[in-house]
């Protein structure tokens, strides 16, 4: 997932101003223009050859190197880049090029390149990702306190500017520039995917945005909040009470998709109220009840946040019987000894108030008042949020926008993405929301990938079908896999606000895996 007390926003608007000028000359380097040659004569190898040394787009080649196949990976050219001062990006060229290119998001606070994405590579895409503009850790929110530039980059500068130069590098390499542009990401990535949308909208053909962290004030307000509330006096939450929780939830409500399976997948049915675990009089009595402190933990998790007179907003995370899977609340609000230390959103939102709003390496979260410097959120707000409804730019421009949320996700609730595609269809209109977007809803899902649900699915394949041939997505197939990789169950992945129901045998374990006995339904 998914971070300022005086925010000089003229610098912000100055170094936009650079990379919308850069980005529309495309660099105007000598060694960027193409070679003589036919497109059937680039190979990988040649493509190497050709990018070598290179200074192309803004962009200059630091490394050009072949990998050789393995068993998952074909044959690549791998391709290190510098747009200066410190932007790296990598460019992955495939021996048998599909003629389109494919962007990868990042996640967290970036700082690194993302690893290559395999799939779209074997799918014949030119491939390309970077650390938008600082080195470090993900979890890491430091660059932004005293580099004006890094924080622009990180927001929304880098993407223009590194699909820019992927482009040219790719002209360069193959005599040819890509005829499709596509973005995928998740969580960050998924935030970089709709800013894109927003800010630069003729810039992808379409976009997957997984996940994602648009509401970037709201989303780390809400992390404050769930961080404060699980230190507090007595409410730390032990595995064996998330256990507890999850598994009352799962009683209560696993069975209104028509089969018990571990995952609630109609969980607009589900109306379980946590304040039944009350231990008696409140104090902690065992593993079996929840005392007031720790149902003040739930409460903040699942109830909604708002900042600065409902300014910024979070919705909260459903109760959805898979808590205790160790992707979940454990990674990310309890932490491994039940009190936040350690947990993900309890690191996130300490760096965004060090970082960004107290602007003091040295300050305590979780007595810092989120919305005690209204200038500070407005200018984390500007450089972050992507939250701007308005997609008519990008319908305009013939974009199309899949949105995918698991609805285990304990890092951005799918709740806020469902909320976001509400809005959209409120501003274009329905019909034109039909025309160009999607949305679904992996049930029992975690962060990106992980839980019990299925959470592997090819967005790309339908996404590039929708923008090439006109063919709207509708159902698709999820699958999740075994460790050794093979198949564990397949679901339907149904639009949105539909479900899953089963519809097989009754009591069938088997048939209870498999996605054709399960119908896409209306809750």
């Amino acid at each position: 997932m998914n971070h300022v007390s005086s925010v000089r926003l003229p610098n912000y608007l100055l170094a936009a101003a650079a990379v919308t000028a850069l980005a529309a000359c495309g660099g105007s380097d000598e060694s960027a223009k193409p070679p003589a040659q036919s497109p059937a004569a680039a190979t990988a190898q040649q493509a190497c050859v050709a990018l070598e040394g290179k200074t192309v787009g803004g962009a200059t080649v630091t490394a050009a190197a072949m990998v050789a196949a393995t068993a998952t990976v074909p044959t690549y050219c791998k391709i290190s880049a510098l747009i200066s001062p410190k932007l790296n990006m990598e460019l992955r060229l495939p021996a048998s090029w599909n003629g389109k290119l494919h962007y990868g998001g990042g996640g967290g606070y970036n700082g690194s390149i993302p690893a290559l994405n395999i799939a779209a590579l074997s799918a014949g895409y030119a491939q390309v990702a970077s650390d938008s503009g600082h080195q470090g850790s993900g979890l890491d929110g430091s660059f932004a306190l005293n580099d004006s530039y890094a924080a622009f980059l990180f927001g929304s500068g880098s993407v223009p500017l590194v699909a820019s130069a992927a482009k040219e590098m790719v002209q360069l390499a193959y005599a040819k520039s890509p005829e499709r542009t596509y973005f995928e990401g998740c969580s960050n990535g998924g935030r970089e995917g709709l800013m894109a949308a927003q800010r630069n909208p003729n810039l992808f053909d379409g976009i997957i945005a997984r996940a994602p962290a648009y509401n970037w004030v709201g989303l780390f307000g809400h992390f404050n909040l769930n961080a404060k509330a699980v230190a507090a006096p007595n409410a730390a939450l032990s595995t064996a009470k998330i256990g507890m929780v999850a598994g009352a939830v799962r009683a209560a409500c696993d069975a209104n998709d028509g089969v018990v399976d571990g995952v609630v997948s109609n969980l607009a049915a589900c109306t379980f109220n946590p304040t039944v675990l009350r231990c008696s009089g409140g104090a902690d009595t065992g593993n079996m009840c929840l005392s007031d402190p720790q149902l003040a933990v739930v409460a903040s998790w699942t109830g909604p946040a708002s900042f600065s007179k409902g300014a910024y907003t979070n919705p909260g995370w459903s109760l959805t019987g898979n808590e205790d899977d160790p992707g979940a609340l454990l990674r990310w609000l309890t932490g491994p000894n039940g009190d936040g230390t350690g947990a993900t959103q309890t690191g996130f939102q300490d760096t965004t108030v060090k970082n960004y709003l107290a602007r003091d390496p040295s300050a305590n979260s979780l007595t810092y008042v989120w919305d005690s410097n209204p200038a500070a959120m407005y200018g984390m707000a500007a450089l972050n949020e992507a939250n701007n409804a308005d997609l008519r730019p990008f319908i305009n421009s013939g974009g199309k926008l899949i949105l995918w949320h698991g609805t285990n996700d304990p890092a951005i609730s799918y709740k806020g993405t469902a909320e976001y595609h509400q809005r959209v269809g409120q501003q274009v209109g329905q019909a034109a929301l039909a025309q160009f977007s999607r949305l679904y809803i992996a049930p029992g899902v975690n962060h990106c990938s992980g839980g019990p649900g299925a959470d592997n699915a090819d967005l790309l394949t339908p996404l590039d079908a929708w923008v090439t041939q006109g063919a709207a997505p509708g159902q698709l197939t999820a699958t999740k896999f075994n460790a050794d990789s093979s198949v564990a169950l397949t679901r339907p992945l149904c639009t949105y606000p539909q479900f899953a129901r089963y519809t097989g045998p009754a009591n069938d374990v088997n048939a209870a895996k498999v996605a054709q006995n399960f119908t896409c339904t209306a809750p």
